[in-house]
């Protein structure tokens, strides 16, 4: 079952989506061709692809979540740029295969990595990505790890209802302490680079509670008959933090963009 169960709908409206300055240093990262092909790995409900449409010609997101592949399918279809082919495929990156002589010039992996076997995967990406190809493994802060004030005491609130340790579903979050980039710099993609971008967004008690209902660390089905309380005691805790119902968040997303090193 689906870490994810039941969020899907939170997910496509609540998610901040990919900032222009991320799609651009994403575009630059790979080589200008035609067909020029991107691999989105654990796209979601498409994010990553929509910020991306009409700089790629052959796309394909690959999650193993059908509702969030059902959504996805639903965003991007209307907004395909004519002559651009987008597959979108059930199965995980563990387990992807691309079509005979299909190798991606970008692949990239938002929010996403830490749900994978991160050496499996980054290994069977040397025979899917081109020679001259990148893979970009990016994301921002999530609300869990926030130090923010108001966000420290909305996580208060999340582990008063679901306990201390951070949920995933129905188990709790398994996560090492390794910086991405030094587990790519073991993989054949061991020329890193990083970059990042500062996000500025301003949140209202109903956008947070929809972004961590889209969470797997606070979706809706966790809190059985106990998700009114949770909401009335989310919005009246932020009461403390904001008469205006706004609340700014400072982020930034942090981009590690691995390369094959050249001979």
């Amino acid at each position: 079952m689906s870490v994810f169960r039941g969020t899907v709908g939170f997910y496509r409206q609540y998610r901040p989506g990919i900032p222009q300055d991320v799609a651009d240093i994403l575009d630059v990262a790979a080589p200008a061709r035609s067909p020029r092909r991107l691999l989105d790995v654990g796209t979601g409900t498409g994010l990553v692809v929509e910020a991306l449409l009409g700089r790629f010609d052959d796309i394909i997101a690959i999650d193993n979540d059908p509702d969030m592949l059902a959504a996805a399918e639903a965003a991007l279809r209307p907004q395909l740029p004519a002559g651009t082919d987008l597959l979108l495929q059930q199965v995980p990156a563990e387990e992807f295969t691309p079509p005979p002589g299909w190798q991606a010039d970008l692949v990239t992996i938002c929010r996403a990595f830490h749900w994978l076997d991160q050496a499996t995967v980054l290994t069977r990406l040397d025979t899917q990505v081109s020679p001259d190809g990148a893979v970009a493994i990016f994301g921002d802060n999530s609300f869990w790890t926030a130090t923010s004030p108001w966000k420290a005491a909305v996580r208060s609130v999340i582990q008063n209802f679901l306990g201390e340790q951070r949920r995933a579903g129905t188990s709790t979050f398994q996560h090492h302490n390794r910086p991405y980039s030094d587990i790519m710099r073991e993989s054949p993609f061991s020329q890193v680079e990083e970059l990042t971008v500062p996000v500025t967004r301003t949140w209202t008690a109903d956008s947070i509670l929809g972004y961590l209902y889209s969470t797997s660390f606070a979706a809706p089905h966790l809190f059985d008959d106990r998700i009114d309380e949770f909401d009335q005691t989310v919005r009246a805790t932020l009461t403390q933090f904001s008469a205006t119902d706004t609340f700014e968040e400072d982020n930034e997303f942090l981009i590690r963009i691995g390369r094959r090193e050249r001979a």
